[in-house]
């Protein structure tokens, strides 16, 4: 009974309520930032992808030189370079990382951003590129002899590479999407299939359409689950919830307006293409609370253009609506917050630590009741130490 908690990293101090604060690649601020979820005893950080962010890999070299255990999740948009390639470039990184590099693979969910870089293919067309590139990989990674490929979007003849991962099964691959075509995909290729925060109901159906998915893709094992969320503690519930809302007003007064435009203009003005979007505002148009601790507004201030659903209360109520969803089959928590560097220290300081001890009391009590881990009672949570 384990879980994987990820933060999310920068390279520019700025969030929906926070004015982008100096240069867009901050080197000082992305070893501080990455350093702090490292202490934070996060697993991994995200490295996201936009058609006008700093390339990732190379943001994941910088700040893996100066970590010492940190996992390095890198956002990767497939279609840009050649699946071969892109093999020896995550390849390479792994072995100077000591074996800590992740891919997350992200199709493209408007046709609009995807044309910034020079892709004008519909999105059918990419997830059959995506099939056809993750497969490439996973050969390119695991394969000592050289091979060839004809394919729809790629062809070559006799690749054979001098470097492959440090661990033999290849790069672990996550997947994020949540179409019919993300499912099938992702179904098939990831070890880890991404979700954003959704209520409970709607996750577990999600889940099980990606396990549906893999069985079809003729796998025996099944993909790992993430979830996103966007954690507002406070020491009670009244104070998180004041915090909160101060929050949302920022977000709509437009203090974080910088960033909340790149969002929308990833979104469009005719609204998301993305089913990912879409769905968090439907959930949104249903309710502002949701479940135990899922607040959806600040998804619908910002338009859905990333993960931005909220979990709202005490550290221990917080920590108690992430059991609720490792209960659904989660295996893999993704979180960041509306003040990235703060919230990641308050995050490691508050809440993994809570979420960490009731897994450990229930896998304790598993063994000595001679049982299998059920994870579907969840205990009280020892009352922890405050957040801000």
């Amino acid at each position: 009974m384990s879980v994987e908690f990820i933060g999310m990293i920068g390279t520019q101090d700025v969030s929906e309520t926070r004015p982008a604060h100096g240069p867009a690649i901050d080197t000082d601020y992305t070893v501080r930032f990455a350093r702090a979820h490292e202490d934070a005893g996060f697993d991994r950080i995200l490295i996201g992808y936009s058609s006008g962010s700093p390339d990732g890999v190379q943001v994941a070299a910088h700040v893996a030189a100066r970590t010492d255990r940190l996992g390095l999740l890198i956002a990767h948009r497939p279609g840009f370079i050649a699946p071969t390639l892109a093999a020896r470039s995550f390849a390479t990184l792994d072995h100077f990382s000591g074996g800590r590099v992740a891919v997350h693979t992200i199709t493209g969910g408007h046709d609009t951003e995807q044309r910034r870089d020079g892709d004008y293919l519909g999105k059918e067309d990419r997830y059959a590129r995506t099939d056809e590139y993750l497969g490439i990989l996973r050969r390119a990674w695991t394969s000592g002899e050289a091979f060839s490929h004809e394919g729809e979007h790629y062809r070559f003849e006799d690749y054979r590479s001098d470097v492959l991962p440090v661990r033999a099964s290849g790069i672990p691959l996550f997947f994020g999407g949540s179409s019919e075509a993300a499912y099938r995909v992702g179904g098939r290729h990831a070890d880890t299939f991404a979700l954003w925060g959704e209520p409970l109901a709607e996750t577990a159906e999600q889940i099980a359409s990606v396990r549906a998915a893999a069985v079809e893709a003729g796998r025996t094992d099944i993909p790992g689950i993430s979830v996103s969320f966007r954690p507002i503690l406070g020491p009670t519930e009244e104070l998180a919830w004041d915090r909160a809302h101060r929050i949302l007003d920022t977000i709509k007064g437009g203090n974080g307006g910088s960033f909340v435009g790149k969002l929308r203009r990833f979104t469009g003005n005719e609204g998301p293409q993305n089913v990912g979007s879409q769905r968090l505002l439907a959930a949104a148009a249903k309710a502002d609370r949701h479940d135990r601790a899922l607040w959806t507004a600040p998804a619908k201030a910002t338009g859905a253009g990333g993960n931005s659903t909220a979990l709202v209360g005490t550290p221990e109520t917080v920590a108690q609506a992430l059991l609720d969803y490792i209960d659904i089959g989660v295996t893999t928590i993704l979180i960041r917050g509306y003040d990235p560097l703060d919230d990641a220290i308050d995050y490691g300081r508050h809440l993994i630590p809570l979420v960490r001890q009731e897994l450990a009391r229930r896998e304790a009590a598993n063994a000595s009741a001679g049982t299998a881990p059920a994870g579907t009672e969840p205990a009280a949570l020892a009352t922890a130490g405050s957040a801000r």
